[in-house]
């Protein structure tokens, strides 16, 4: 069986990272993978002149919000390691947020972030678990915000429609998939052509079948209902704990355009979502 051996957990110490630690640490027990902590925090940057008499008050203030975040974060990995057992590894991401989490994430099997609070859009300027999904070439697990997840990943909802990304994130994701209880991949709104197959879903179904993974095959199809819906309305129906998925998009002058789909995902998702691009 596959195995996940090196699983990271971004922190940015605010009070949900506890939980996507806590979810890290869940799985590193399962898969007995060595648990890193990166942290990275946004902090409201002011612009302030050299020659501004008020630019080493908004220096000093900078550096004590920094401080403080990392504080809670150290915090959160001592609590996290006294409940679990572990020994958690400790990791800063620089001050490029998106390069420094992109390429720890890179040295390891699987990334975990949090879902970002529309609410609380601490000093950057673009979407950072958006930045790490596109740009890290390695899969990133993506916790909601709102909700506990305390429970292992019996159910999963695969959404495939045939693409690389799509494939990628099935391959990305078989540790979790192989350990499930439960496996429905799902062809939403599928065409008719040569990347959907004669059965959208049964040929990457019976791949997994091969891997060891119970699995059962489905197709969705709605005029009414836009993909990303349909997907999340889909997981409420089978009961899914954890959606897996391709995430579509690109960088373009330092924005992060994503296509629709994904879009709809990253900010209403309800349960833990498996991606990779």
């Amino acid at each position: 069986m596959t195995a996940l051996k090196t699983i990271l957990a971004h922190l940015d110490g605010q009070e949900r990272g506890a939980q996507t630690l806590s979810l890290a640490c869940r799985l590193a027990r399962q898969f007995d993978a060595h648990p890193c902590v990166v942290f990275a925090a946004p902090v409201p940057m002011l612009a302030a002149s050299a020659m501004d008499p008020a630019a080493a008050v908004v220096l000093e203030y900078q550096a004590q919000a920094q401080q403080a975040l990392e504080n809670t974060a150290r915090a959160q990995l001592a609590a996290a390691e006294a409940t679990s057992g572990l020994a958690i590894e400790w990791r800063m991401a620089g001050s490029d947020l998106v390069a420094g989490l992109a390429l720890h994430a890179r040295h390891g099997d699987l990334m975990l972030m949090g879902q970002e609070d529309p609410e609380r859009t601490l000093g950057f300027g673009g979407s950072l678990p958006v930045g790490v999904i596109l740009g890290a070439g390695r899969p990133v697990l993506l916790v909601p915000y709102a909700g506990r997840f305390e429970g292992g990943f019996n159910s999963v909802l695969i959404a495939w429609n045939g693409g690389r990304e799509s494939a990628r994130a099935i391959a990305d994701a078989l540790p979790l998939l192989q350990t499930a209880k439960k496996v429905n991949i799902v062809s939403f709104n599928p065409k008719d052509d040569a990347d959907w197959g004669e059965i959208p879903g049964a040929d990457i179904g019976l791949w997994l079948a091969r891997h060891g993974v119970r699995v059962t095959v489905q197709q969705s199809r709605s005029a009414e209902v836009d993909v990303g819906n349909q997907i999340l309305s889909m997981a409420a129906d089978l009961g899914s704990d954890l959606i897996v998925m391709g995430a579509y998009g690109h960088s373009r002058a330092m924005e992060w355009a994503l296509g629709g789909v994904t879009r709809t995902i990253l900010q209403s998702m309800t349960v833990p979502v498996l991606f990779s691009h």
